[in-house]
């Protein structure tokens, strides 16, 4: 239960760090070699958000190069008489078997999609599910919210009598 504590706050700490990273925090006015850089830092930002955006895409639509006898082979966008190598560098698939058609388009891989989209609900299910009881241990060892928790003063007297009491003991049993 821990570590999906550890592991939800360490994707929150991701998530305000990126945040943080594309607010644009300069208030003063920018010298000309300040704007160079900054256009340089928006291409390179731009350019993850949009590798970030296609990993994200290509999770929800997984693609596959197996077909199945039904259905029927579209040349790639590249063309569909290039070798392996080209078809393979424009995301599409080389054909293995004799025909026509060398390079043709992936076909949507719906059983990958379903198992992905469990799993993602399944993790989803079980952080949930978790989140109360790991918040329910973590305040009631909390001695704010749980009074039970907190000691009492009558007993802390008591027990700090009987330790210096037991403390004595034990020296006059030293001696």
């Amino acid at each position: 239960m821990l570590q999906e504590g550890i592991g939800t706050r360490l994707a929150w700490s991701y998530v305000i760090l990126i945040l943080l990273h594309s607010v644009n925090s300069s208030f003063t006015t920018p010298t000309p070699n300040t704007l160079e850089n900054e256009e340089v830092a928006t291409n390179k930002l731009n350019t993850k958000m949009k590798d970030i955006f296609e990993a994200v895409l290509n999770f929800f639509k997984p693609l596959t190069c197996k077909h199945k006898e039904k259905q029927t082979l579209v040349p790639c966008h590249a063309g569909g008489s290039i070798n392996a190598t080209e078809c393979l560098e424009n995301r599409c698939c080389p054909s293995k078997g004799s025909s026509e058609l060398k390079c043709y388009v992936p076909f949507k891989d719906n059983l990958q999609l379903a198992f992905r989209l469990f799993l993602l609900g399944a993790i989803g299910f079980l952080i949930l599910g978790c989140l109360p009881l790991f918040c329910c241990a973590c305040l009631q060892r909390s001695k704010c919210i749980n009074p039970l928790q907190r000691a009492n003063k009558k007993i802390k007297q008591i027990v700090q009598k009987k330790r210096a009491n037991g403390e004595e003991m034990y020296s006059l049993l030293q001696n």
